[in-house]
């Protein structure tokens, strides 16, 4: 009987433990064939058995997660999908296990926090100016094993490779306990000091943050994996939310230049490209946006004040993360493609060749001479 297995036997069965909270038997049911429940599951079932007066602490979880040197004495999740997903300048492995568990490499972790190559999360988080505000789960034994790790198998084709991941919760968690650490320091009578080092952890851990914030932890990692295409979701608000932000952004230059001198170049245009004519603002929205993403872009229209009216540009309105990568991809296509082109004309044909988009050829009647 496997770690699951023993839990579940705890609370009556995998029926019982589907009714507790609240999903189907089959969630439980695949719990109890991987070995594994899930981190996100364990603090209700925790609180469920101490309402029932059941026998169950985290450490009944931990020879599930817990690091084991020898992995034969541990039997490891596989990841199904995998990828690098980058937050301001730093790049994470991440993966998405078989049981659906998010989750970011130890070592790509340590790295994006402290910028150092083989150092230990232990040393970092086992201080008591950090530790304070973090969960139970992520603060260090006396051993030095911290219990919300896991080992896993990274799934690659040419050989299977055992590895450290960190669940991207939990990411999130320690980002958030060097950032309330770094607020309370910075008052003027408050308990917490940080050394200088601590504090440019901290700094980087707010950029990552700042980074997730607007798009979400979970939705980046299934971008990054390609986990998204095999999950079920509402197709269309998920595309929103990593398109669209919540807030304007602040103004920056966006559209590079080499795309007005090509707009020029293609109406014929002789005046400065500084004042550019505003029927250029129809090109950006027939060439840009609704190339770019046809819903983004009805989203855009039937949502904000159009550029022309407003002043304010729709590339403001898209994520950092996401939006404003896509768009950016998508205008050096463009100018590639009306460099090479004639006329305006030729540019759209093309556009629409590419794109698929089918022509349609309108029969106009008029009185006979």
């Amino acid at each position: 009987m496997n770690t699951a297995q023993k839990i579940i036997a705890k609370f009556g069965g995998q029926v019982n433990v589907a009714e507790l909270i609240g999903k189907g038997q089959s969630t439980v049911a695949y719990w109890a064939k991987t070995g594994v429940i899930p981190i996100k599951w364990r603090a209700n079932l925790l609180q469920i058995a101490s309402e029932k007066g059941i026998s169950l602490s985290s450490t009944d979880f931990d020879t599930t997660i817990q690091i084991i040197n020898d992995k034969n004495e541990l039997e490891t999740q596989k990841a199904s999908h995998f990828g690098a997903l980058t937050l301001g300048n730093e790049e994470i492995p991440c993966y998405v296990l078989e049981s659906g568990e998010r989750i970011f490499s130890l070592k790509g972790v340590v790295v994006a926090l402290t910028g150092v190559e083989g150092g230990q999360l232990a040393e970092y988080i086992k201080v008591k100016s950090i530790r304070s505000y973090l969960p139970e789960d992520l603060i260090p034994a006396e051993n030095g094993q911290i219990p919300a790790l896991l080992n896993f198998d990274t799934g690659a084709a040419s050989f299977a490779k055992t590895a450290i991941g960190v669940p991207v919760e939990r990411f999130m968690d320690i980002c958030i306990a060097y950032s309330t650490a770094l607020q309370e320091s910075d008052k003027k009578d408050g308990m917490v000091k940080l050394t200088d080092r601590q504090k440019e952890i901290a700094e980087r851990a707010n950029s990552f943050l700042r980074a997730c914030a607007k798009t979400g932890i979970i939705a980046l990692v299934d971008e990054a994996t390609g986990y998204q295409y095999d999950r079920p979701i509402d197709a269309l608000q998920f595309k929103l939310n990593l398109f669209l932000a919540e807030e304007l952004r602040k103004w920056e230059k966006t559209f590079p230049d080499q795309l007005w001198v090509e707009f020029g170049r293609l109406t014929n245009w002789k005046g400065s490209l500084q004042q550019r004519p505003k029927y250029w603002g129809k090109l950006v929205n027939e060439l840009v946006y609704s190339y770019l993403d046809k819903d983004v872009y009805e989203w855009l229209n039937k949502n904000v004040p159009t550029p022309t009216k407003s002043g304010i540009s729709y590339h403001r309105w898209l994520t950092e993360q996401y939006g404003l990568k896509k768009l950016l991809e998508h205008i050096w296509q463009l100018v590639g493609m009306a460099s090479a082109c004639t006329t305006m004309e030729e540019l759209r044909r093309k556009m629409a060749e590419k794109y698929g988009r089918i022509p349609i050829q309108l029969s106009l009647f008029v009185p006979p001479h």
